[in-house]
């Protein structure tokens, strides 16, 4: 009985180990991030309201195809990843699991996310399975030869938004993307600071395994501050848009509320990246890092939150003339 027993907890332990693994190949807390990205801009959309059921099945298809991106980045990078210590304990670098149930496994749940979002729109689909390709194929094996791997590797970045935004329409609509592509280019351009502060502060891993993701071949240097400040100015200007131009009939995405927190943030990030330049170390690049993880999430929760704000009042406006209507 003790030796079934025994062989019950291996058997248990076993599995929850592959599992873990499984849990690690997709790089979890990365996906999250990305697909939380595509279900606001997704809610941010015109003709949303707020649906549990959908969120749940649009965020379930963007983790499954950020996933599948994510193991092949893994796969591909096995080699490297066993040279840097931060990454030396992932799954296929470990040899705990090898590359052929690695692609097996990024096949099924890539194939699998494309289908979820096929059921939103056919655009969303193929954005998806873009998005894939480029992260995956292009992007990874890009980061060893030239540091415009980081411009390739933006466009899958922030692929997300126009996919949670196009998500919303039916199929054939594309007279409402121009929401999307705002979402898109706030997202595109946040992406230079915040990797180029990544490099910064692992640029000895990054150095040793042989890749160049900062602008300047020298390593972190005043021109790598230099575009990290340029990036951060460019994006003032595109975060007052989604108050600016109009996305439907019912006018721009949000109002003057969000307009000014994001002109805030924007501002913040110029600031710490300026900081960069005069103080040109790990820490002033760090702040960087953390100050963009800080930004996207206030960014998007503005937006949406604004947009909620600004559907209330309509409401409440409507009620209110309703009412005056029927006394009258």
């Amino acid at each position: 009985m003790e030796e079934k027993s025994n062989i019950k907890q291996s058997a248990s332990f076993a599995l929850a180990s592959k599992g873990k693994d499984y849990f690690l190949l997709t790089k979890f807390t990365l996906s999250f991030v990305v697909v939380f990205s595509a279900v606001i801009s997704y809610l941010l959309a015109p003709n949303v309201n707020f649906d549990l059921g959908q969120v749940l099945l649009l965020f379930a298809g963007g983790m499954l195809v950020t996933g599948s991106s994510n193991a092949i980045n893994q796969i591909l990078e096995r080699k490297t990843d066993a040279m840097m210590m931060r990454t030396a304990g992932r799954p296929v670098a470990s040899g705990r699991m090898t590359a052929g149930e690695a692609w097996s496994f990024a096949g099924i749940i890539g194939a699998l996310g494309v289908l979820i979002m096929y059921s939103f729109s056919t655009e969303a689909a193929v954005l998806s399975f873009i998005s894939l390709i480029l992260y995956g194929f292009v992007y990874t094996p890009l980061k060893k030869v030239n540091s415009i791997a980081v411009l390739v590797g933006a466009i899958p970045g922030a692929l997300p938004c126009l996919i949670g935004w196009v998500a919303s329409f039916e199929t054939g609509n594309q007279n409402s993307w121009i929401g999307g592509w705002i979402l898109f280019a706030i997202q595109f351009l946040w992406q230079f600071p915040h990797f180029w502060a990544i490099a910064w502060v692992a640029h000895k891993d990054y150095s040793a395994a042989g890749f160049k993701l900062l602008p300047s071949d020298k390593g972190p240097t005043k021109f790598t501050a230099i575009q990290s400040i340029m990036y951060s100015a460019m994006m003032i200007p595109v975060g007052i848009l989604p108050h600016l131009i109009p996305v439907s009939e019912a006018g721009p995405m949000s109002g003057e509320m969000s307009m000014w927190i994001l002109l805030f943030c924007n501002i913040a990030m110029v600031v710490l990246s300026v900081r960069l330049y005069w103080k040109m170390d790990v820490n002033a690049a760090r702040k960087v890092m953390f100050g963009s993880y800080f930004y996207l999430i206030i960014v998007l929760l503005s937006l949406y939150a604004d947009k909620t704000r600004i559907q209330k009042t309509e409401i409440l406006t409507i009620y209110k003339v309703e009412w005056k209507e029927r006394r009258s």
